[in-house]
């Protein structure tokens, strides 16, 4: 939607910011998802590595300088969940329990919070634990499936410091965090026995 948004800009001679791109990009995200964090629509206007908090308002989001390289590997179980399903399924559990829901998110705050840090500091080792802290608030949630779990098991026993589902979940991807080039190829490979598609990129 943020290419269609930049094609549209570009094809009828308009003068729209990043800003505009960006927002015209979440409209677009909203006949898909229904209601989308707007993370996808930021990162693929802005590009990098950003960190990006929803609010009421506009969205919070800065971008980030690493001081070491982040390896990853992605990899797809093949399945789409209906994100606008799985929402409406987390917001009944919260309405059905605030004071559960609310000791979840401290929890979640708290985890950002070092996660952000451990980015900033290069501590790749820090991070992995804390994705792997993210992905059991996730399985809490009910948002995981066992697709997701076996990719997570797979990744963290080829070698990566931590692993988690991500995106809506109850299927589609997880990524993994490899601390080398060599742990990056190793995971890679094990995923590729195990997910219809595999993918590995650097942050640098």
């Amino acid at each position: 939607v943020v290419s269609l948004a930049r094609a549209v800009n570009i094809a009828d001679s308009r003068s729209l910011s990043e800003d505009e791109i960006n927002a015209a990009g979440y409209e677009g995200e909203k006949g898909y998802h229904g209601t989308p964090s707007g993370i996808d629509n930021t990162a693929a206007t802005f590009g990098g590595l950003l960190r990006f908090q929803r609010t009421e308002g506009a969205p919070i989001f800065d971008k980030k300088t690493l001081v070491s390289p982040i390896r990853i590997v992605y990899a797809s179980t093949g399945i789409t969940a209906s994100t606008t399903e799985v929402v409406g399924d987390v917001r009944e559990k919260k309405e059905a329990d605030e004071a559960w829901f609310a000791d979840l998110i401290g929890k979640y705050t708290k985890l950002c919070e070092e996660g952000q840090k451990a980015v900033e500091e290069g501590d790749m080792d820090k991070l992995g634990k804390l994705m792997n802290l993210n992905h059991e608030y996730l399985q809490e949630l009910t948002v995981s499936c066992k697709e997701l779990d076996d990719l997570v098991v797979a990744a963290r026993a080829a070698g990566a410091v931590g692993a988690k589902m991500s995106g809506t979940g109850r299927g589609g991807l997880m990524i993994a965090l490899t601390p080398t080039e060599e742990i990056q190829n190793e995971v890679y490979s094990a995923l590729e026995k195990l997910a219809p598609q595999v993918w590995k990129t650097t942050f640098a």
